[in-house]
């Protein structure tokens, strides 16, 4: 397998984006519940007790069901407390997992891979949805590769005439978005490792990169990919997160075994809840985008410009955990290759698809 030249950037320390090391976020019932009633001009309701979950989180919209869970107020009249870490990318989550103290993860599917074949007992209980990661190229390398009669000439010849390899930004090595990248890179065009590098960052300094042209390209995911197409008139998607990884999964939910065994009715109702929100961004983008607006980007994303991001091809939303398991084997085989999964972790192992299959096939 081919090598490409990888070089990590450490993500710039804004006041969004310091996951790793932020306080939880306690959202209690009350506060849940004052945020629903606000939307819907409704009174509180009684607190009573509640079961608390621990939620690891990345603040991306390829996470949009949890945030529409939490914005719908869905979660306290659920029973359930949920209370919230960010990360700044899926392997910076992975190094905290271990310490046990997180219940639930909404996390990609490649970094939960790791997660596990390090003895952190994570099952997949549901997918967020497939095809997420795609490529955007900006200016010379998207004229390039409109111009170029494959993929692979499109790089040599932006090598050739820049006199430098394409700039292609992603998510840190281990991530969804940096793995689906390699893979269309080395097994799909076929693009000689001279012609590019990768860039792994945070999340937030992918889209500053493509938005101040420090970067040709990137393998990115929704919001950023509207965002840039926007404002960045040169900003084209390239491939499809599809054509990139075919069934490509992505962010997917997966919660402790420890919790699993504790509490198997709060997990139900999470999961429940999960496709109900999977089912309200499909059918409702412009709700969706006002629910999720304070957790993406803090407000400042217009809402319009996140309901365009939930409503474009490059983000396919479907909950069925059966639909990402052969393509899971793929990815994992693949990460196997790379060097980023240490060692085999039997997929079968990793999903518990019965809370999704318990679920009224009118939800499903």
């Amino acid at each position: 397998m081919s090598r490409l030249r990888q070089r990590s950037i450490a993500a710039a320390p804004t006041a969004f984006i310091r996951a790793e090391h932020a306080k939880p976020i306690h959202l209690g019932r009350r506060a849940a519940l004052f945020g629903a009633a606000a939307l819907a001009g409704g009174s509180i309701a009684p607190a009573r007790a509640a079961t608390t979950l621990r939620v690891a989180y990345i603040p991306i919209l390829a996470m949009a069901q949890l945030f529409v869970i939490i914005g719908e107020g869905w979660a306290a009249e659920a029973g359930l407390d949920l209370q919230l870490t960010r990360f700044s990318s899926g392997p910076a989550m992975v190094q905290a997992l271990p310490s046990g103290g997180y219940d639930v993860a909404y996390i990609g599917i490649g970094p939960a891979m790791v997660a596990k074949s390090n003895g952190v007992g994570l099952v997949v209980l549901a997918s967020n949805g497939m095809g997420q990661s795609s490529l955007i190229g900006l200016s010379a390398f998207a004229e390039a590769f409109k111009a170029a009669p494959t993929p692979a000439e499109a790089f040599i010849a932006f090598r050739r005439q820049q006199g430098r390899p394409v700039r292609i930004a992603t998510l840190p090595k281990g991530s969804v978005p940096d793995t689906v990248l390699q893979y269309y890179l080395t097994q799909v065009a076929h693009v000689p490792p001279e012609t590019v590098e990768v860039l792994g960052v945070g999340e937030d300094r992918v889209q500053q990169m493509l938005l101040s042209g420090a970067v040709d390209a990137a393998s990115a995911l929704e919001p950023i990919l509207t965002i840039v197409l926007e404002r960045v008139p040169s900003a084209r998607v390239l491939i499809g997160g599809g054509k990139m990884f075919p069934d490509q999964p992505g962010a997917v939910l997966a919660v402790s075994e420890a919790m699993i065994r504790a509490n198997r009715t709060a997990v139900a109702s999470l999961v429940e809840l999960h496709v109900r929100a999977t089912k309200l961004i499909v059918n409702d983008p412009a709700r969706a985008a006002k629910t999720t607006n304070m957790m993406v980007g803090q407000g400042l994303v217009p809402e319009a410009t996140l309901a365009k991001a939930f409503a474009a091809q490059a983000f396919p939303l479907d909950a069925d955990p059966h639909k990402i398991v052969a393509a899971t084997e793929r990815l994992a085989a693949f990460q196997i290759g790379l060097g980023t999964l240490g060692k085999a972790v039997p997929v079968a192992q990793m999903f518990d698809t019965s809370f999704f299959d318990a679920l009224p096939a009118a939800l499903r």
